[in-house]
C-alpha cells in the first residue's frame, strides 16, 4: 500500500488507477481519500482503508473521510445546518403566529369586560359577574401561555446555540489535531504546498519529520495503556516549545511534522537542539500510579527545500531520512543533502486556495 516515489505523477496515476480497478467512483473526495492512501504518511487511514476489503462502498468511504478527512463533508454539514436554521424559523414562525391569535382573543375578552363594566349601572349584576369571571380565567390562560412561549423560546434559541458551537468545533478541526491542539496532518500539508507555490523559485524553508523514541522503552501492550497521556504529554511539550511563526502539527500517534520558515539548515538544526532538551528535562509520569516513567527521546528527519523538487517530495524524503534515524538506533536527526531533481508539477491535491 504504501508507495513512495519521487514523482508527484507517478502517485497520481497510481491512485488514478486503482480507484478505476477497485470500481472507486472519481469523485474529488475519493480522490483524496486515496490519494492520502497510497502516499502512505498515516498508518492508521492506510491500516482503515485495507480493512474496508476490496469492494469499497461509497458509505464506508464516505465514513472513513468523515474521520481523517472531515473537511471534504463540509458541504454536508452546512446543508444539515442549513436545514436546522430552517426548521428553527418554521418553529418560531409558527410560535409568533400563535401567540397573535392569543393577544387577538385576550383583547377581544377585555373589551368585552370594559363593555359590561360601562353598562353595569342598568344590567343585571350576573352579567357583570360572568364578564369578570371570563376575564380571569383568560388572564389566568394568557400567563400559563406566555411561560410556555418563553420556555418554548429558550428551547429553541439553545438549539441554535447548540448549532452555532458544533459549527465553530467543525471549522476549528479541519486543521486541528484535538488531542494535542497542534494543527493537524492537512493544515501540515497545505503549510507545506504553500512552500512550493512558486516551484521556479520555492520559499527557503525546511520539514521536520520526527517520531518519539517509544518502542524502544514500551512494549505495545504499555504504548496501548499510555497511548493517550503520551501523546498529550508530548503535544504540551511541542506547543510550549516551538517558535512562533513557524508550524507544528501532529500526524498520527507519536509522529509529528514541523515546518520551519527558513533556508538556514544549521538554525534549523539549533531549533531541534532546544526541542530536543525540552524532551529530556520534562519526565513522564505514569497517569493513574504516578509512578516516574524517565524521559523519552525522538528521531526525526529533516530535508530542506533546496534539496526537493515539490513539496511531494519534501515530504517523501524527509519520511525517508526519519526512517534512516529509526534504523540507526533512534535519538539522533538525519538531514537528507542530495541535490533536488528536477521540478514536477506542484502539489496540486494540497494547493493553497
Amino acid at each position: 500500500m504504501v508507495h513512495k516515489k519521487s514523482s508527484t505523477n507517478d502517485i497520481g496515476v497510481r491512485v488514478a488507477t486503482a480507484m478505476q480497478q477497485l470500481g472507486i467512483e472519481g469523485l474529488p473526495r475519493n480522490y483524496e481519500l486515496v490519494y492520502e492512501a497510497y502516499a502512505g504518511t498515516n498508518p492508521d487511514l492506510v491500516r482503515d482503508f485495507i480493512a474496508l476489503g476490496k469492494y469499497k462502498t461509497q458509505a464506508a468511504l464516505d465514513e472513513l473521510g468523515r474521520k481523517y478527512l472531515p473537511h471534504q463533508h463540509e458541504a454536508s454539514v452546512l446543508q444539515r445546518s442549513a436545514g436546522v436554521v430552517r426548521d428553527e424559523m418554521s418553529n418560531f414562525m409558527a410560535l409568533l403566529d400563535e401567540e397573535k391569535t392569543s393577544l387577538t382573543d385576550y383583547g377581544r375578552l377585555i373589551g368585552e369586560a370594559s363593555q359590561a363594566i360601562v353598562g353595569a349601572d342598568g344590567g343585571p349584576a350576573t352579567a357583570l359577574g360572568a364578564s369578570i369571571e371570563a376575564l380571569r380565567r383568560a388572564t389566568e390562560r394568557r400567563a400559563t401561555e406566555n411561560a410556555a412561549m418563553t420556555a418554548s423560546v429558550s428551547a429553541h434559541a439553545e438549539a441554535l446555540d447548540g448549532l452555532a458551537r458544533e459549527l465553530a468545533e467543525f471549522e476549528a478541526n479541519k486543521f486541528l489535531d484535538v488531542a494535542t491542539g497542534l494543527g493537524n496532518r492537512r493544515a501540515f500539508n497545505k503549510a507545506v504546498a504553500r512552500a512550493y507555490a512558486d516551484l521556479d523559485e520555492p520559499d527557503a524553508c525546511a520539514v521536520v519529520i520526527a517520531e518519539v523514541d517509544a518502542a524502544k522503552r514500551f512494549s505495545p501492550r504499555q504504548m496501548e495503556a499510555l497511548g493517550p497521556y503520551l501523546v498529550g504529554h508530548f503535544g504540551s511539550l511541542i506547543r510550549q516549545a516551538f517558535p512562533s511563526g513557524d508550524i507544528a502539527a501532529r500526524f498520527d500517534g507519536l509522529r509529528f511534522g514541523f515546518l520551519f520558515q527558513t533556508g538556514d539548515e544549521s538554525q534549523v538544526l539549533r531549533l531541534l537542539v532546544l526541542l530536543r532538551s525540552a524532551f529530556q528535562a520534562a519526565a513522564l509520569r505514569h497517569p493513574e500510579t504516578g509512578r516516574g516513567l524517565g524521559t523519552l527521546s525522538f528521531s526525526a528527519g529533516l530535508c530542506m527545500t533546496e534539496h526537493a523538487g515539490n513539496a511531494f517530495d519534501l515530504l517523501n524524503l524527509g519520511e525517508k531520512a526519519l526512517a534512516q534515524a529509526i534504523a540507526e538506533g533512534g535519538d539522533r536527526v538525519v538531514v537528507h543533502r542530495e541535490k533536488a531533481a528536477s521540478r514536477g508539477k506542484d502539489w496540486m491535491l494540497y494547493r493553497a486556495s
